[in-house]
């Protein structure tokens, strides 16, 4: 009988992918490029087209708004995959999915 004690590694912490600023994950790059992309369209309105300084505020607020809507609507604490299923199923339909048959759904006894 052997009295020696046997350890393993088990990994734990590389289960984990992270959180940066309190978003999981490399969401935080998504958060940077909606900054940016909000900061391009802001300078590109206000200075190249000449827009006002308000019109081009809201104009450049609308990719910032649609990244956060991206990040914590189908992103930020929902299993991998979520938003392309989601957005698939939006897009296409529900898939390979028997279509439902109304006579065959169980009715109320009461009614």
């Amino acid at each position: 009988m052997s009295t020696t004690l046997r350890l393993t590694d088990t990994n734990a912490a590389s289960d984990s992918s992270g959180r940066t600023w309190g978003l999981d994950g490399n969401l935080v790059w998504w958060l940077i490029g909606g900054i940016g992309g909000s900061i391009a369209v802001f300078f590109g309105l206000l200075v190249g087209l000449e827009v006002s300084l308000l019109a081009s505020l809201l104009v450049a607020v609308v990719p910032l708004l649609l990244v956060l809507g991206y990040i914590l609507g189908l992103r930020q604490g929902k299993p991998p995959g979520f938003d392309r299923d989601f957005l698939e199923s939006l897009f296409f339909g529900a898939g390979f999915s028997p279509e439902v048959d109304p006579a065959r759904i169980p009715k109320h006894p009461l009614p």
